[in-house]
């Protein structure tokens, strides 16, 4: 195995909601707002 600086998170974000268009709209509809909020969060957590 190769080893690499690269640094890969266990936790994600999924944001197939974000925007609700193209048959996501099925699975909800995350608002501009709502989403800014959510990756804030995510950001200020940790998550990259």
């Amino acid at each position: 195995m190769v080893r690499t600086l690269l640094f890969v998170p266990a936790l994600t974000l999924g944001t197939a909601t974000f925007g609700g268009t193209h048959g996501f709209e099925g699975w909800g509809h995350t608002d501009v707002a709502e989403a800014t909020r959510m990756v804030d969060m995510c950001l200020d957590a940790g998550l990259n």
